[in-house]
């Protein structure tokens, strides 16, 4: 069973070895790691871990809170496998190979780069109306109506047009009580700002179980969805070919 594992680390050399340390002796194996923010105080850092068969998550606690000084922020199982995009270059490699379909890509591969389980490409295509135009394997019902074709989301959950990226929680606005109980945080950024202006289209990514999405996330989600938005204009900008 693999799980995801975010640490908040002392700012003391030799204090990931030590948890690299602590885990290896319980048997756990380290698939990746990820620095997630760094900062005068410390780091933050995401690892996807791997028990020994019929392993307990409370030894991954146990393991890593044994060093002195580092906390566990979040725990939830993760599957290990899966796409081969792991990080933001992954992506970029990505929607510059089909640019074509680059919202596609975007919306498909990029919960997998913050280790989340979904993310929609929504629209804003009259006021109070938001339709999901993309969405990921797993994507949620939003709440809308079924029979629209694409389909209608609740406008409680964010507004569009969006002038920034952000995180949202509970507190955002329409929140399904299941989302509650699942420790749901989601992300939110626009596709595509022009200058002075919001944009229309934008991705929410969704992290069940968490971890929250810190600053530097919801910057990087913010600089893909930009990239994205880029290729997509610059491909209609150019002269079809002869």
């Amino acid at each position: 069973m693999s799980y995801l594992l975010r640490l908040v680390l002392p700012d003391r050399p030799g204090a990931l070895g030590a948890v690299a340390t602590a885990l290896g002796q319980a048997g756990i194996d380290i698939v990746s790691l990820s620095v997630v923010e760094r900062g005068a105080r410390g780091a933050v850092d995401d690892l996807v871990v791997e028990l020994p068969p019929n392993g307990l998550a409370d030894t991954v606690l146990t393991a890593a809170c044994s060093v002195p000084g580092v906390s566990v922020e979040s725990l939830r199982p993760y599957p290990a496998g899966g796409v081969g995009i792991r990080d933001d270059l992954d992506l970029v490699e990505a929607l510059t190979a089909r640019p074509d379909d680059a919202l596609a890509v975007l919306t498909g591969f990029v919960g997998a780069v913050f280790h989340a389980d979904w993310a929609v490409l929504l629209e804003r295509v009259a006021p109070g109306d938001i339709r999901i135009v993309e969405s990921s394997v797993g994507a949620p019902d939003l709440g809308g109506d079924e029979l629209t074709s694409p389909k209608k989301v609740r406008t409680e959950l964010l507004s569009l047009p969006l002038d920034r990226a952000r995180g949202l929680g509970a507190d955002s606005g329409w929140f399904p009580p299941r989302w509650s109980a699942l420790g749901m945080e989601l992300a939110v950024a626009p596709v595509g700002t022009p200058p002075g202006g919001s944009s229309e289209l934008a991705v929410l990514v969704g992290r069940p179980g968490g971890p929250r999405f810190r600053a530097s996330e919801v910057q990087r989600l913010a600089h893909l969805a930009g990239i994205a938005a880029t290729i997509v204009r610059n491909r209609h900008a150019s002269p079809a070919p002869t």
